[in-house]
């Protein structure tokens, strides 16, 4: 579960992490009181659980307690990346002299957690770590010994950051392992003009399993979530919303992980995970498509499916019949390998639908998808 930016500055200073001064709202007019008792000029930031929030529009420097309240109506009810803003969070600006990023996420894979900081913040970490990947530094965290002072500076070393930054990456610790959270991470921390160091934005994902643990947070109601993501609850599917332009579609997570990977390699972001299980029929296909085609960010769609005990022609049939309950506006690429493929593939080509392609191969099926969401 993920909290709200404001969620995570309040843990933040729970754990005495210091962060500006903010409230939020999701009223215009408030948000001008609220910017007169921060001093008058104030940052109006879009309270949704997704990135990109600058980029789209949602993070907006006001001058005064009237330009405040103009902000906050510009921003409340915006759509980004298919979230709806309901609050804005009203900050006091802050003069930056320069900006870090710190992490601590769950390493799944190696059964242990992981510190990933960098001199560089302020920007997307992926984009530092792809141009210059020595700019970020990644130190494995061993859950026994935790992050001491004495890590916390092997981690500031590391990445090249300052000494002032050692408590914050221990408190920053506290707050995942008391919080039972799976990802800590603020970008950026910046050092003031002043040299105070501030954390300016948060991030934290908690661990589901562990909500009997942390009643504070269990009773969120679904609302809060990602739309698409209770959406796709409500119909008992299996779905993960990513930041990407390629929908899956498959049958079995190890499979659907696979075609995730495939499609990165090809160039292009997955857009979700969806896994139909044994289950393909008409209603799974249609709600399936239903919500994937309900992401703006989809520009493709691909169906990867290996029959076994769900033979390829029930999915066809499943996907044939879908259709006609579905409108399909993105192409919709399929793959159909192993039991009754053949019956499978005269299904659909029977159907000869416009919008649907089929590869035969899981590779050239995920470069045709790829190659069809870059010419949107």
């Amino acid at each position: 579960m993920d909290l709200y930016e404001h969620q995570a500055r309040a843990l933040f200073q729970e754990y005495g992490i210091v962060v500006p001064r903010a409230e939020v709202t999701d009223s215009p007019k408030e948000a001008r009181e609220i910017a007169r008792r921060l001093g008058g000029r104030v940052v109006v930031k879009a309270q949704v659980k997704t990135g990109g929030r600058g980029k789209a529009g949602g993070v907006r420097l006001a001058a005064d307690p009237a330009d405040a309240e103009l902000t906050a109506r510009r921003i409340l009810g915006m759509d980004i990346k298919g979230h709806t803003v309901g609050t804005v969070m009203v900050a006091e600006p802050v003069g930056i002299e320069r900006e870090f990023y710190v992490s601590y996420v769950l390493d799944r894979a190696a059964g242990r957690f992981l510190a990933i900081a960098s001199a560089e913040g302020g920007t997307e970490i992926e984009e530092v770590a792809a141009v210059r990947p020595e700019a970020v530094a990644r130190v494995p965290i061993d859950p026994a010994e935790g992050v001491t002072s004495s890590k916390a500076g092997e981690i500031a070393e590391a990445a090249g950051l300052p000494p002032q930054t050692v408590d914050v990456l221990v408190r920053l610790w506290e707050v995942l392992v008391r919080e039972d959270a799976v990802l800590v991470e603020v970008n950026p921390l910046v050092r003031t003009e002043q040299g105070h160091i501030l954390a300016l934005d948060g991030k934290v994902t908690l661990d589901d399993n562990a909500r009997f643990r942390q009643a504070r947070w269990g009773a969120q109601d679904a609302e809060h979530d990602d739309p698409l993501e209770a959406e796709a609850a409500a119909k008992g599917l299996n779905y993960v919303r990513l930041d990407g332009e390629v929908g899956i579609i498959g049958n079995g997570a190890g499979l659907v992980m696979s075609t995730l990977d495939v499609v990165a390699g090809c160039g292009a972001r997955p857009a979700n995970f969806l896994d139909i299980g044994g289950g393909a029929s008409a209603q799974i296909m249609a709600d399936g498509l239903s919500v994937i085609l309900s992401d703006p960010s989809v520009k493709s769609v691909f169906v990867n499916v290996f029959g076994g005990i769900t033979a390829c022609d029930a999915v066809a049939d499943g996907i044939v019949q879908a259709l006609d309950a579905v409108q399909l506006t993105k192409p919709l690429v399929v793959r159909l390998d192993g039991n009754n493929a053949p019956r499978g593939r005269a299904l659909l080509e029977e159907r000869a639908h416009p919008y649907v392609q089929q590869i035969s191969t899981m590779d050239g099926a995920a470069r045709r998808a790829a190659e069809l969401a870059a010419a949107d």
